[in-house]
């Protein structure tokens, strides 16, 4: 375990972070006394984590986080219903709809 920064500078809201007491990524949702709220990458509850015993993830660690959650979620089952997902930008699509004359599906416009 890292010894932790003498009283830093709390990330601002939105900073994806490592809680490096409880060793989970999570989002900055903001802060309450001396605590910052942070959530899971892919939602959920919120917890409360020491600013002292966060560190900012770098944009490869962010990667590696988000691939991790993916594939938790495809070993689990849990898909996004209806909808596509182009997870190299992380938006998701409307399904698409089969054309009156072809019955073949076409791109949503």
């Amino acid at each position: 375990m890292t010894t932790p920064a003498p009283d830093p500078t709390p990330p601002p809201h939105g900073t994806a972070v490592r809680d490096t007491t409880r060793d989970r990524v999570g989002i900055v949702m903001g802060h309450e006394g001396p605590y910052l709220q942070l959530r899971p990458l892919s939602g959920g509850r919120e917890w409360d984590a020491d600013p002292r015993h966060v560190q900012p993830l770098t944009p490869a660690e962010l990667l590696r986080a988000r691939l991790a959650e993916a594939n938790e979620r495809s070993r689990a089952g849990i898909h996004l219903l209806g909808a596509d997902v182009d997870l190299s930008c992380g938006r998701a699509f409307p399904p698409r709809a089969p054309t009156a004359a072809t019955g073949t599906e076409e791109e949503p416009g």
